[in-house]
């Protein structure tokens, strides 16, 4: 009886043994974590202090043309393998794509462009109405808060309407200045485009001899290593950017025609405003739906309601079928992680820091994971 009491006391402590284990192996992974966060925190800190940023985005903005090629010759390198496996040099596969990618740019620029500027002009012109509308709106909350005593309803009203009529006045004076403004900028970023696009032909012909060009530089030993880490990075990164293409240009058409049909002025406008900024993860349905909601329901409540009715819908289903299995299957990022890092590379770097975001996290993390495969260091695939 002793003996079997002692052996269940044995197999008792080793079951607590193998729980404090585990807890100690999961509170290393969170601690792992946060040692990553707040080296991350103080790198962009240090990077900011010392003004690094500024050195970087000047050398990126000279070599942007060759960046421009290389992702162009990144994106486009499936489809020439393709052809090459069907029996096409790759040289001639590379004319092919181009010549499909410079035709179907230039005749999308030329449907849309001539519609988008006239919907600009009409939307312009309708500000002093959206405004009115809008004073409108908050005359009548203001006048049912004007019963609450030892308010001054009248000061706060008088002060938001000032307010809102510089905005409205500002917004018409300087929007000559801010579309000759805008023309330059699409004309010196479409020059640095046109080079890129250059570049990247000259790419795309040998582009698939540029990881065994780079990897060539390594010790023997780590090359099967490195091979195995970009096929595993390039194929996450790939995935993503189809992806978030294919929903971005889904949420364009569909939001497009959808405030056709409700009758919106500036369909267009609007729906590759929401297309644009659906690439960012979360909250850049709500960035982009917000201002098409507002500008609907200062043209008519019924256009209005139909415009909520089509942006709450087409992000339901965006958010609920497309973007999971971008994030979750093809990124395998929990929403949280997602989250802070648009909320970490917004704040430093704005807006093209929260769409650079989650590809980023994604890459790290694969980089994490592949060496924890090979080499079992945080124990992640436990």
């Amino acid at each position: 009886m002793f003996g079997k009491k002692n052996n269940d006391d044995k197999n008792l402590d080793y079951k607590k043994l193998n729980d404090v284990i585990g807890l100690t192996k999961k509170i290393l992974k969170i601690t792992y974590v946060l040692i990553a966060i707040i080296g991350i925190y103080a790198i962009t800190l240090i990077f900011k202090e010392w003004n690094i940023m500024s050195f970087f985005k000047t050398i990126l903005t000279i070599v942007s043309p060759f960046f421009i090629g290389l992702v162009i010759a990144w994106l486009f390198d499936p489809f020439v393998r393709w052809l090459k496996s069907k029996g096409i040099k790759r040289t001639l596969g590379a004319i092919l794509t181009y010549v499909l990618f410079i035709g179907g740019f230039l005749a999308i620029m030329g449907l849309i462009f001539p519609l988008l500027g006239n919907q600009i002009n009409d939307f312009a012109n309708s500000i002093p109405t959206i405004f009115d509308t809008i004073k409108g709106w908050i005359d009548g909350i203001f006048d049912k808060l004007g019963n609450i005593k030892s308010f001054d309803v009248e000061a706060l009203k008088n002060d938001i309407f000032t307010n809102i009529e510089n905005f409205g006045v500002n917004l018409t004076e300087s929007l000559p200045e801010l579309m000759v403004n805008f023309l330059k900028s699409f004309i010196s970023g479409f020059g640095v485009f046109i080079v890129g696009i250059v570049i990247g032909f000259y790419l795309i012909i040998s582009f698939d001899n540029v990881n065994e060009s780079v990897i060539t530089f390594l010790p023997n030993k780590y090359q099967n290593n490195a091979r195995d880490l970009m096929n595993e990075v390039n194929m996450v990164l790939r995935r993503f950017v189809q992806g978030t293409l294919l929903s971005a240009t889904v949420v364009f058409i569909a939001t497009t025609l959808g405030l056709t049909l409700a009758g919106m002025k500036a369909p267009l406008l609007f729906g590759l405003f929401c297309g644009i900024t659906n690439i960012i993860p979360f909250i850049g349905p709500y960035i982009g739906g917000v201002p098409a909601v507002i500008v609907a329901f200062s043209q008519d409540v019924t256009v209005g309601i139909f415009v909520l009715i089509v942006i709450v819908i087409i992000q339901f289903l965006e958010g609920n079928f497309i973007q999971p299995i971008i994030l979750s299957k093809t990124m395998k990022l929990h929403p949280v992680t997602i989250m802070l890092s648009l909320l970490v590379f917004g704040y430093f770097w704005g807006i093209v820091g929260m769409v650079l975001a989650t590809p980023i996290v994604a890459a790290i993390k694969s980089i994490l994971m592949f060496f924890d495969e090979k080499y079992d260091i945080l124990n992640f695939n436990e």
